[in-house]
């Protein structure tokens, strides 16, 4: 490998990276935690759901960029070590060019399908429906931004620049939600609300551009759109576009067939819960975010170290992730009863359940996914999820039909155990991993998911629970020191540990 590929996989970056990642992402949970009860309170759960398709919306058509955030990324990525900024300039331009034509076709889809959306798609109450009808609508113009954006984020990522990027992101996640409670002093239209989101997404656009502009200087001097670079990115972003629409439509399907099967207050009692444990998804997130630039540069010079990297990061998922879940799963009723109250814990337990134990299952899929990308096979995991999608469909109509926001939910988990395990197989065809750790993890796995199982099907008794928990942290706690950490990593550790020790003494 070159001295530039060396420095941008190496350890103690990648470990670096993850951390800022992690800030970016867990801080803006807190203030989430925060707001959500106030908002429920001051809007109530007609508006709150209403709010949530919002944020639902912003957050789909940020995906809609074809593909070339990530094709960008990893593009990017392989020209850095050759040090010439000439070759990555016109790349960004050209990448942002697609991505504003991008943006404005979703601006008039959005448009276009608002009224249909809001009148006849969705419940929502006839006394709201011309206030969301115009919050659609605003939506619809920030639709350039939020596509370009991802462009911006490709380009910072791929120069492993995540303390910029957090340094954006941190103050992004926090007024997604505060924003809304800045507002509600003055007023509890929504369409007030999303416009000072718009506005804080018009922000973050503009200081992604100018640290794009800090770390490629020439970028702002030559301004530069190549033709035959539009063929290149929409070859690599063409499959990745079908993964970034099909894949997204699968994961918000649920919310809008919830609002057109059941009601608007049936949406944030499953929303609620769904946001939640996607902020469990933040250690899996930001590691995967910070080694796929790290894949695109090193699977074609060093696979050695991309399957040791590979390994560790599922272990290193697993190993954070597990013990989280198991409470949250275990102690489901008693949390939601604290922090939104009886009536939400009452519709929202088993929903909050399942799709933490999907999370689990989910969070191992961050890897293999990532992988195949960064191996220049986004067609893998778009034709999966173009054979997998009417299966979904199907399924989580009737589970819906038949057993409300907990059926959405049953079927969420099916589809991303189907997804891991077959993107597990894709991955295996390109990384030689032993047998001995693939049965490792596999065991675990399984063992996992009936714990999880288990703690699903237990009743309303705080000692049962607190006993069945400690028991389960105490075997993960042995399983994970003895069966998944390898010899040197507990060596880490017990020198960490006396390291700590020392200091405090």
């Amino acid at each position: 490998m070159t001295k530039n590929t060396t420095i941008i996989t190496s350890g103690g970056l990648l470990t670096r990276n993850t951390i800022y990642s992690l800030f970016g992402q867990g801080l803006p949970v807190l203030v989430a935690l925060f707001a959500i009860p106030l908002l429920i309170k001051n809007l109530g759960v007609e508006r709150f759901g209403i709010l949530t398709m919002a944020w639902m919306i912003t957050g789909y058509f940020g995906l809609f960029d074809l593909g070339i955030g990530r094709a960008l990324t990893k593009l990017v990525a392989e020209k850095i070590p050759r040090n010439n900024p000439q070759e990555i300039t016109p790349l960004v331009w050209t990448a942002l060019f697609i991505t504003l034509i991008a943006g404005i076709l979703g601006t008039i889809l959005m448009v276009a399908i608002s009224p249909y959306l809001v009148q006849d798609a969705l419940k929502i109450p006839p006394d709201l429906q011309t206030e969301t009808i115009h919050s659609f609508y605003l939506l619809a113009f920030s639709i350039p931004i939020v596509i370009s954006s991802a462009c911006l984020l490709g380009v910072l990522a791929a120069y492993q620049r995540f303390d910029l990027v957090n340094l954006v992101r941190i103050p992004v996640g926090a007024l997604t939600f505060l924003s809304p409670l800045l507002v509600l002093p003055f007023s509890k239209s929504i369409f007030d609300m999303v416009a000072v989101l718009v506005v804080v997404r018009f922000i973050e656009w503009l200081a992604n551009l100018l640290l794009c502009f800090k770390v490629i200087p020439l970028l702002r001097q030559a301004f530069a759109i190549q033709q035959s670079l539009l063929k290149h990115l929409m070859s690599f972003g063409g499959w990745m576009t079908v993964s970034n629409i099909v894949g997204p439509l699968m994961v918000y399907l649920d919310r809008f067939l919830i609002g057109s099967m059941l009601s608007v207050s049936a949406v944030a009692y499953y929303t609620t819960p769904y946001e939640m444990v996607s902020r469990l998804m933040i250690f899996p997130g930001a590691l995967v975010g910070v080694l796929f630039p790290a894949f695109s540069t090193s699977f074609e010079h060093d696979r050695v170290n991309t399957t040791l990297v590979f390994s560790r990061g599922l272990k290193y998922i697993f190993l954070t992730l597990f013990p989280v879940i198991l409470i949250v799963v275990t102690f489901a009723y008693e949390g939601l009863e604290i922090w939104l109250g009886s009536e939400f814990a009452q519709n929202s337990t088993r929903v909050l359940q399942w799709l933490a134990a999907g999370a689990l299952i989910n969070s191992q899929a961050y890897m293999p996914f990532a992988l195949l990308h960064a191996a220049g096979r986004p067609d893998l995991t778009a034709k999966l999820h173009i054979i997998e999608a009417p299966f979904y469909i199907l399924a989580i109509l009737w589970l819906i039909n038949n057993y409300g926001i907990e059926g959405a939910a049953i079927a969420w988990v099916l589809r991303v155990l189907v997804d891991s395990i077959v993107l597990f197989g894709m991955s295996l065809r390109i990384l030689s991993i032993s047998p001995s750790t693939i049965e490792r993890f596999v065991v675990c796995g399984v063992a996992a998911i009936m714990a999880l199982l288990i703690a699903i099907t237990l009743p309303v008794d705080l000692i049962l629970k607190a006993s069945f928990t400690l028991l389960g942290l105490i075997t993960f706690a042995f399983i994970g020191w003895f069966k998944l950490l390898a010899p040197e990593e507990r060596l880490f550790v017990r020198y960490k540990y006396k390291k700590m020790k020392a200091a405090k003494i």
